[in-house]
């Protein structure tokens, strides 16, 4: 189907005016279909033509004004409207598909009790599956929504039901004017719990099987509800305009969450059913921020078109960590942003597919899904963090709450933005805004020291440099810390002039000071750009890093220790050395886990198997000294023990945790992981599929499905490779997470020998397998499946071959460009490696 362009939807704005839409949507007809019914009404220059989208999967009949039009006229999911006047009503009546990808009106059978629940995702475009609409993000309308349910059901949209007229019929009141993409309701027999704060009522919503783990951590996510509300009314002059905040945690959901007003659906993964980390609480408490900023960005003001999509995500990325940080008990989220989300942001701009944070021309909703990526997100928010660093705090937000008073419920772009903040701070923003938001990639700060012979600075500087494809240099305000052995700290704010002798800017105010034994570039993390210690320091990490107290400083660290590793600048193996001398005294959960989880992919990539059997021991021997300090039954015990589980080839010891035998004290072998275990177990050969039936019969949840699934794709057996291939590249009819699941667990670094025929396979399947699905699911499927440890040139040169298709859809080929540039690291840094082992 065709994708709307940026040039229809221009020409489609300015030549209607949406007023209102009210739909009648039946959901007691079956299991595969339900009936949708809209009157839309709509202004127009009398004359013109435009059209509407929907996809049906049958069109019972369209009425345009006084006049009904043939069905057969739509084409694909395009409906031609012509001779229109200056007031119209199109009527469209359609049979409805359910959906299994979570696109369009999702449904789910719980396999823990057999109850059935609805939801509806209209994102990006997809409420054409639901009914008829002009499906763009500036034709902004209200909506007036009437269900027919089963009566025991609950139904729930973006406004109060104002009547239930007959038992299984609900009448909502209609809505302030929304875009399209945030029509929601969810139907089914949900468990719900109900709160009110400063005048707002609450909701949470999950499914009946998930109702006791709701149920405990109800206080905890109203807790965070009500302080994260006071913390935007604080900020924000303009309060929360869209009544009622209810938050549905719904299965098999695709993304995190997504902002539909006043109902806010979630992955019910943030239902925690086995015992969780404390970073992960924090990550459930930033999406709530983060999706409740969007009531602001993207849902009160909205992006004209999806060029200006950074205008909903950077902001409430970086909104969202900062009112976590401010308002909740997790007040180092900006440790975790350092880690694990700037992580994200570093490797999407460094890839081939790199694009700005607001490109200037995004030519249809296909390429507008691609930018859902680390720019739009990490990077667009570390640069509004080094936007508030220049302008200041006060500027900042006096030019939002300008923007707010000047776009309410209506569209905006970059430069409206760029408008009130320009007003509110005194300052012109084009040349940052050129260089920061229309540019694409890092920079890197690379600290050159020069000590005389007093121990003092003879000089200090900066080198900042980008890359030959993109030769930007930036403005930065940053912090530089100097630490001594002990941990002490002195740190200076400076700048980095772009201009200043190519590149390099000199420290003056340094100069002269006592040298410390390591010198921090972007100490604080103000920043968006890459940094490299000057090798005096990167010889002390080890030395200065476990004695640090302040998580971000350690952070900071750690990720430029990953980032040299991952670009090859030093061996793989100098990382694992790092993760002996100073993880045993990591005490601060994000970093211990994101430590093991992006250390272990670099391991897995870049050595070879010898090699890689002599890191994993040493991780695992690190993660056995964490584990042993680690306080009995909390986060950090529960970390350690998935790391080490993940690294060890003990087997008879993880047999043993299943049995119950010799478990450290406090830690549970709960459901999630028992799988854990039993995942690695299946990796090393010791279990098999009678295992892994036991399992799932024990745990017969959704989530146990997934795990199972993923289980049977490890399984080192060559008609369960076969088995799990044919899911990935031919099944339709699987729900996308149990087929994210099988794709997951596919590759696995221990067995290449068994899965080395199907790396030719993956670039032969999946063209086809991408076309049969829609583009979400066909994405993700691909880029999991990829053969990520086929990591040699002939790999590569099949990536080639590929791409030298004209036949590709969007998202594969950018899925295979960027995972081919990640072969390329690899084998450079496997270079790196065999160079420091000569």
């Amino acid at each position: 189907m065709p994708s709307l362009t940026r040039v229809e939807a221009t020409a489609r704005g300015a030549a209607i005016t949406v007023e209102s839409y009210q739909v009648d949507l039946d959901l007691t007809g079956g299991t595969e279909l339900f009936r949708s019914r809209v009157e839309i009404r709509f202004r127009a220059t009398a004359g013109t033509a435009t059209f509407a989208e929907v996809k049906p999967a049958r069109l019972l009949g369209v009425r345009l004004n006084d006049r009904d039009l043939d069905p057969d006229l739509l084409i694909d999911n395009r409906l031609p409207l012509d001779d229109l006047v200056t007031d119209n009503t199109l009527v469209v009546e359609a049979e409805m598909a359910y959906s299994r990808t979570g696109e369009g009106m999702h449904r789910f059978v719980d396999p823990a009790d057999g109850e059935t629940y609805l939801y509806a995702v209209s994102f990006l475009d997809n409420v054409q599956r639901i009914f008829a609409a002009f499906d763009q993000p500036d034709l902004k309308a209200p909506f007036t929504l009437s269900v027919t349910a089963p009566s025991q059901w609950t139904v729930a949209g973006n406004a109060e039901v104002a009547a239930t007229p007959t038992p299984g019929r609900w009448e909502f009141a209609p809505t302030a004017p929304l875009a399209t993409y945030f029509f929601s309701l969810i139907a089914g027999p949900y468990h719900v719990r109900r709160a009110e704060h400063d005048g707002v009522p609450l909701g949470i919503y999950c499914r009946r099987s998930l109702a006791e783990h709701l149920d405990a951590d109800a206080e905890e996510i109203f807790t965070v509800t009500r302080q994260c509300l006071d913390r935007f009314h604080q900020l924000f002059t303009e309060r929360y305009p869209f009544g009622k905040y209810d938050q549905a945690f719904v299965p098999e959901f695709n993304a995190g969450a997504m902002e539909n007003p006043g109902i806010v659906t979630f992955r019910d993964d943030y239902v925690f059913r086995s015992a969780v980390t404390d970073t992960e609480r924090e990550q459930r408490a930033t999406t709530i921020a983060h999706e409740m900023a969007h009531m602001w960005f993207g849902d009160l003001v909205t992006m004209r078109w999806w060029d200006d999509l950074w205008l909903n995500e950077s902001f409430a990325e970086y909104l969202g960590t900062r009112v976590t940080a401010e308002a909740t008990r997790f007040d180092q989220a900006w440790t975790t942003f350092a880690m694990r989300r700037k992580a994200w942001g570093y490797a999407a701009d460094q890839r081939p597919s790199t694009h700005p944070v607001a490109p200037e021309e995004v030519a249809d909703t296909d390429e507008g899904l691609l930018n859902f990526d680390g720019i739009s997100y990490a990077k667009g928010a570390s640069v509004l963090r080094q936007l508030v660093a220049w302008l200041g705090d006060e500027a900042f937000l006096a030019g939002l709450n300008a923007h707010f008073a000047a776009h309410r419920f209506g569209n905006a772009t970059l430069d409206d933005l760029l408008t009130s903040l320009s007003a509110a701070s005194g300052r012109d923003l084009s040349g940052w805004a050129e260089l920061w938001l229309r540019r694409p990639q890092v920079n890197t700060l690379r600290a050159e020291v020069a000590v005389d012979a007093d121990g003092r600075y003879a000089e200090v500087a900066l080198v900042q440099t980008a890359p030959e494809s993109h030769p930007v240099l930036r403005p930065h305000r940053i912090g530089v810390g100097r630490y001594s052995v002990d941990g002490t700290v002195q740190r200076d704010e400076v700048g980095v002039d772009p201009v200043a002798d190519g590149g390099r800017t000199v420290l003056g105010e340094l100069t002269g000071a006592p040298a410390a034994r390591l010198l921090l570039p972007n100490d604080g993390d103000l920043t968006f750009a890459k940094v490299r210690l000057d090798p005096a320091s990167a010889d002390a990490v080890p030395l200065v890093l476990p004695g640090l107290t302040d998580p971000l400083t350690r952070a900071v660290l750690w990720s430029e220790a990953l980032d040299a590793a991952t670009d090859g600048e030093r061996p793989v193996t100098g990382l694992v050395e790092l993760m002996v001398a100073a993880l045993p005294a990591e005490t601060e959960v994000i970093i211990a886990e994101d430590v093991l989880t992006l250390s272990r992919s670099l391991i897995d990539r870049y050595l070879d198997p010898l090699a890689r059997s002599a890191a994993l021991a040493r991780v695992a021997g690190a993660c056995q000294r964490l584990l042993d300090g680690a306080p009995a039954g909390e986060s950090l015990q529960l970390a350690a023990a998935r790391g080490w589980i993940a690294a060890t080839t003990d087997a008879d010891l993880l047999v043993g945790w299943l049995a119950g035998r010799d478990v450290p004290t406090g830690l549970k072998v709960d459901e999630e992981l028992r799988w854990a275990v039993l995942r690695r177990l299946v990796v090393l050969g010791v279990a098999g599929e009678t295992e892994i039936a036991i399992e799932a019969a024990a745990d017969n949840s959704s989530t146990g499905a997934e795990r199972a699934a993923r289980c049977r794709a490890a399984l080192p057996d060559p008609a369960a490779k076969q088995a799990a291939w044919d899911i990935i590249v031919r099944d339709t009819e699987l729900s996308s997470r149990p087929l994210e699941a099988t794709a997951e667990g596919f590759w696995q670094p221990e067995q290449a020998e068994l899965t080395a025929a199907y790396v030719d396979r993956y670039f032969a399947d999946m063209p086809a397998a991408a076309r049969r699905r829609t583009p979400w699911t066909a994405d993700r499927v691909a880029a999991l499946a990829f053969p990520r440890y086929a990591v040699a040139q002939p790999t590569r040169e099949a990536a080639a071959a590929l791409l030298g298709r004209d036949d590709l859809t969007p998202g594969l080929r950018r899925v295979v460009t960027d995972a081919d540039d990640d072969l390329r690291r690899a084998l450079v840094a496997r270079t790196a490696v065999a160079a420091a082992s000569a």
